[in-house]
């Protein structure tokens, strides 16, 4: 198949190549905006499912759940928190 296409594509050898990137990109576009958006509802990736210890979906009875406390850490946090581009820290030595 690749042969006939490779025959049919015209003007020498440098339009064969540019035609054949242009034939896969064609390709790619293709499968890319038209076939995987397609066939995306039809795969099985969004499908899950999230049980407690009482293996009922939705049961929020506890089941050993963890309720987090309204007081933060007392760890120190290597960066600032109130701003984007915070200097540098020197290591504590």
């Amino acid at each position: 198949m690749y042969a006939w296409i490779w025959r049919k594509l015209p003007f020498g050898r440098a339009g064969k190549l540019v035609g054949s990137v242009l034939l896969a990109a064609a390709a790619v576009a293709l499968l890319w905006f038209v076939v995987f958006p397609w066939a995306e509802p039809l795969l099985p990736f969004d499908d899950v499912q999230v049980t407690q210890d009482s293996g009922v979906p939705g049961d929020d009875s506890g089941g050993g759940l963890t309720v987090p406390s309204g007081s933060p850490s007392e760890e120190e946090i290597p960066y600032s928190t109130h701003t984007n581009n915070a200097p540098p820290t020197t290591p504590n030595r």
